[in-house]
């Protein structure tokens, strides 16, 4: 194998627990050398969501697992498992799990710069930092 290219253990990933049902695991990025895309997993707990929020990239979302709610410029959509929602950037779109079961995302991003602004506030963050809390209070 290349030694740029990488395997990455899911179990061994650090995941990122947001404290309100949803967490983070980061897989392909910046920090293994990639240059142009970036993406990971995150998990939801029934009843968990994200809150309303646009990025400066393309993103792809697969739902891996349950069923999730997905609201894309103000349109809502019911989602199940490898439904995938593409959202271009500068869109708002924010995800969420209706059900009584777990519901996990595959997001894509195509960048390995990403930030989120948040539509309520216009805060933008850098993806996955200390500030990135797109996350709504349970």
């Amino acid at each position: 194998m290349s030694e740029d290219a990488h395997i990455i253990r899911y179990d061994e990933v650090t995941v990122i627990d947001h404290g309100t049902g949803v967490t983070a695991i980061p897989l392909a990025g910046k920090g293994l050398g990639s240059t142009t895309l970036t993406n990971g997993v995150t998990g939801f707990e029934p009843g968990a969501a994200i809150a309303l929020h646009y990025h400066n990239c393309d993103e792809s979302v697969t739902i891996l697992e349950g069923e999730a709610c997905c609201e894309v410029d103000g349109e809502v959509f019911e989602m199940k498992a490898l439904d995938t929602a593409f959202v271009p950037a500068g869109v708002p779109h924010r995800f969420w799990n209706a059900s009584d079961q777990p519901m996990k995302i595959l997001w894509t991003y195509a960048s390995v710069n990403i930030t989120r602004t948040f539509v309520d506030t216009g805060e933008t963050v850098e993806h996955l930092s200390a500030g990135d809390r797109a996350v709504v209070a349970r």
